[in-house]
């Protein structure tokens, strides 16, 4: 049963954050990765899918759907917690800020577009690399052009961030992942099977 969402409770602690980054692709991709996770899953997800307003609601209500954490769109000033996957509304950057009770919130923005992109990768992974949380793991998924390679290798410098980039074959457009393998950050490179199984090994956690 997944657990119900309190944003006053400090009952799951939040050990891992895992920040995907993901466009064309990416929701038929991410079903593979959400189902796989368990309820109890020690880990927020912060997920950046390139994708108009209006479509992100339904996109986050199916996900939930078929997931046994929790999925919903990313709201203003939310607490960030452990087994709840957030995704950043269309047309809105999703940052990670740290509240005065030093736990990690949701801020939506809409300031202009970063290379074309509102919401964009790299504005969620720096802002998140900016709270100074250190057990990060930064995925690059499916998607064309270069959005969240800038993002990712600020994530390992400063954060020590584990980065992980979905493999050319089973990409639907490789442009993404590619970028990010150019810049020396990757970690690992799986197939989009695989990419689950990865981020729970690292959580140290099993289905």
């Amino acid at each position: 049963m997944k657990k119900p969402f309190d944003a006053d409770s400090n009952e799951t602690v939040l050990k891992y954050v895992i920040a995907i980054g993901v466009s064309t692709g990416g929701p038929r991709s991410l079903p593979l990765i959400l189902s796989q996770l368990p309820a109890d899953f020690p880990a927020a997800l912060l997920i950046v899918q390139h994708m108009p307003s209006g479509f992100t609601r339904s996109l986050a209500e199916r996900l939930n759907n078929l997931s046994r954490i929790r999925v919903k769109e990313a709201e203003d000033g939310e607490i960030v917690e452990a087994g709840c996957a957030y995704i950043a509304p269309g047309d809105f950057h999703m940052k990670i800020v740290r509240t005065r009770k030093n736990l990690l919130a949701v801020s939506l923005s809409d300031e202009p577009p970063i290379s074309g992109h509102r919401p964009s990768i790299d504005v969620m992974m720096k802002s998140l690399s900016d709270t100074g949380f250190t057990n990060i793991i930064g995925v690059i998924m499916t998607g064309m052009g270069s959005d969240g390679s800038k993002g990712i290798v600020k994530l390992k410098k400063k954060n020590k961030a584990v980065i992980i980039a979905q493999d050319e074959e089973s990409s639907v457009v490789y442009g993404m992942p590619k970028a990010a393998l150019q810049t020396g950050a990757v970690d690992k490179v799986v197939p989009l099977t695989e990419i689950a199984q990865e981020i729970m090994k690292i959580v140290e956690v099993q289905d």
